[in-house]
């Protein structure tokens, strides 16, 4: 059986090619293959919206589940909500009868058999990307109706890659490119709960001064409450792990791809278990601090979830 196929979507303001130290590492020492997303909206078109972002990402796993490839959704940022988005509909079904005419199409074609999201969140059926900040930018960006773009009012280089090398710092930063306003004020209609479809890991990032940790902690309690099934691991990181820490990023993605797919991912034996840098976050009785740390954003979260599941349930 076939290794999935790694589908790498980008945040706002990215080319794919930030993912390019990770993706030559998956494909070389693990035989991973990799496909990136180009999203429209980072292309400086202020016309791009969230649906042509969508489609962007649906034609790239739909030709590998044509095909008859699993897929792996990779996201990082902005990106999550189109990955989340795009698995609509692809996922295994959960049950095939031998008898079901969609039987044989099941056994030649591939689905999304998992999601990664990487310091992003857990996309809510309906709502655009600014709905839950009630349409208010943070701190870090600006609303230019003149040029129809995001305007980034911080140092891009401390914001997103504080933790990589200077000189690589400034090439990164070099790379940034203007973001549509329209994907991120509008096509809420287009948005899709896809991690209550399919397996999710989550890699956090603990430095983060773009979607701070604390909050990240609560989104995973809240979408383990909602019934997601979702593993969780965290980087001493920036918002970009793929660029300061991408072995250990790799690694991540190795393990979850195994997880999902059941097939070993070619691994020297001596990589594994190696990154003493990967956390996974739990409350444990010993030391206290973890009570805090990861106990406390991950109950709260689970109180959220179960509110807002209670609410549709009576809705």
């Amino acid at each position: 059986m076939p290794l999935p196929t790694l589908v790498f979507i980008p945040g706002s303001w990215h080319k794919p090619t930030c993912y390019d130290k990770i993706a030559k590492l998956l494909q070389e020492k693990h035989q991973l293959k990799c496909v990136y997303v180009s999203l429209p909206s980072t292309t400086g078109n202020r016309a791009a919206t969230f649906k042509d972002d969508l489609e962007a990402a649906r034609d790239a796993i739909s030709g590998e589940i044509a095909a008859g490839l699993d897929v792996v959704v990779i996201a990082h940022s902005y990106g999550g909500m189109v990955g989340n988005s795009a698995v609509k509909g692809l996922g295994r079904p959960s049950e095939v009868a031998p008898s079901d005419s969609n039987a044989e199409e099941s056994s030649t074609t591939g689905h999304v058999i998992g999601l990664i999201l990487i310091a992003s969140g857990f996309t809510a059926t309906g709502l655009a990307f600014m709905d839950p900040f009630m349409g208010r930018p943070p701190p870090s960006w600006r609303v230019n109706t003149e040029t129809g773009f995001a305007e980034l009012v911080v140092s891009p280089r401390q914001f997103f890659y504080h933790d990589v090398p200077s000189e690589e710092a400034n090439y990164w930063v070099s790379q940034l490119t203007p973001q549509s306003l329209k994907s991120l004020f509008e096509g809420g209609e287009f948005t899709y709960s896809g991690w209550l479809d399919v397996p999710a890991w989550y890699i956090g990032t603990v430095e983060d001064q773009g979607l701070p940790v604390v909050v990240q902690r609560i989104q995973v309690g809240m979408a383990r409450a909602m019934g997601a099934s979702v593993e969780h691991r965290e980087l001493p990181t920036s918002h970009s792990p793929f660029l300061s820490r991408p072995e250990e990023t790799v690694s991540i993605i190795v393990d979850a791809t195994e997880a999902f797919s059941g097939i070993p991912v070619q691994m020297d034996a001596r990589s594994r278990g190696l990154h003493s840098d990967i956390v996974v976050p739990a409350a444990r009785i010993w030391p206290p601090s973890t009570w805090y740390k990861f106990g406390v954003p991950l109950v709260l979260g689970h109180v959220i979830g179960q509110c807002i599941s209670l609410r549709r349930i009576k809705y």
